[in-house]
């Protein structure tokens, strides 16, 4: 009789909305995520960060917006910001792991992510945690006199009392350079239990912050503190780079799209035609197009013209250059 297979692990899914672009990207990354995966077996969750002492103003979804994300299935779900907030914003993919259901494992997104297949074609294995690898060499800025990647890098390790440092490294890359040490992307990562992932998360990023080792004198946190962590994290769980099953994220079933421009500049005319027929029903576009950069970008064609120039002239070799280019054109809008 021949075994039986090995059903799939349920697992949550998880982005950050709020008040202003947060909340208008999650139309599409909702819409898009419940249109490939009609068969989704867990939680489809919007953690939204609270007003409070760390987040002045508004901060909770729209009414309108709000009606949209529920109605298409997702369930919104409160935080409280207790170390980041406002100083930090990216801290919020660090505090809202915290409302999730704990021990129940998850994946987080960006909210600027399209989907176009389901997930069920990604071979999440939640006790090997893992990050996407859609980066570039942001952090560290080594100083000309040292120290260099190496030093910096296991300084953190080191602090954090994290054995095994040497096996993070991609010895196929130059030493010294950026590629060799484990720096991920933020935009999407997974792991077991959202609890403990995020009180370590949120250790690690605390004492980076507040106390960094003295090989991190000169180097800067804001923006990166999140990816600075994050490599921590997943080395502390047993994850790592991410392997062959995992190549529909960052691919053939997720988009982490960054911003609309960038999408109508280099993304796959698969994902720009899904966006445009997800949002083009009037109960959606009405709600949409009060934000500028869809009014313009996808409702008045301007994405798709700008698309034309690029693939007339081609892509630029890094993002700086590309966004540039876009900026020439009067089209850069988040």
């Amino acid at each position: 009789m021949a075994a039986k297979r090995a059903q799939p692990q349920p697992f949550n899914v998880v982005c950050i909305a709020q008040s202003g672009r947060l909340e208008y990207e999650a139309i599409p990354f909702i819409l898009s995520f419940v249109a490939a995966n009609p068969k989704f077996e867990g939680r489809l969750m919007i953690a939204e960060p609270q007003p409070g002492p760390l987040w002045k103003g508004q901060t909770r979804i729209s009414d309108p917006v709000r009606a949209i994300l529920e109605g298409a299935g997702a369930q919104i779900v409160p935080f409280e910001s207790k170390v980041f907030g406002q100083s930090y914003p990216y801290g919020n993919k660090i505090e809202a792991l915290a409302a999730l259901p704990a021990s129940e494992p998850f994946v987080f997104f960006d909210t600027d992510t399209l989907f176009t297949a389901p997930l069920s074609q990604v071979g999440f294995d939640f006790d090997c945690p893992s990050a996407s690898m859609q980066r570039e060499g942001t952090w560290p800025i080594p100083p000309l006199y040292g120290p260099g990647y190496t030093a910096i890098w296991k300084s953190l390790y080191d602090r954090f009392g994290l054995k095994g440092f040497e096996d993070t490294l991609d010895l196929s890359q130059p030493d010294e350079y950026w590629r060799r040490y484990m720096y991920f992307n933020a935009g999407w990562f997974f792991g077991a239990d959202p609890a403990e992932f995020g009180a370590r998360f949120l250790r690690f990023a605390r004492e980076i912050r507040d106390d960094p080792p003295d090989e991190l004198a000169s180097q800067v946190f804001d923006p990166w503190l999140d990816q600075i962590a994050l490599p921590l994290v997943i080395h502390s769980f047993g994850g790592g780079r991410p392997g062959p099953k995992l190549e529909g994220l960052d691919g053939d079933v997720s988009c982490h799209y960054r911003a609309l421009p960038l999408l109508y500049a280099r993304e796959s005319d698969a994902v720009i035609d899904t966006l445009e027929a997800l949002v083009a029903p009037n109960p959606i576009k009405k709600v949409l197009k009060v934000y500028e950069p869809a009014k313009k970008l996808i409702f008045q064609g301007k994405g798709r013209k700008l698309r034309a120039i690029f693939t007339s002239e081609g892509l630029p070799r890094t993002e700086k250059m590309l966004r540039n280019r876009i900026r020439r054109e009067g089209m850069w809008m988040r």
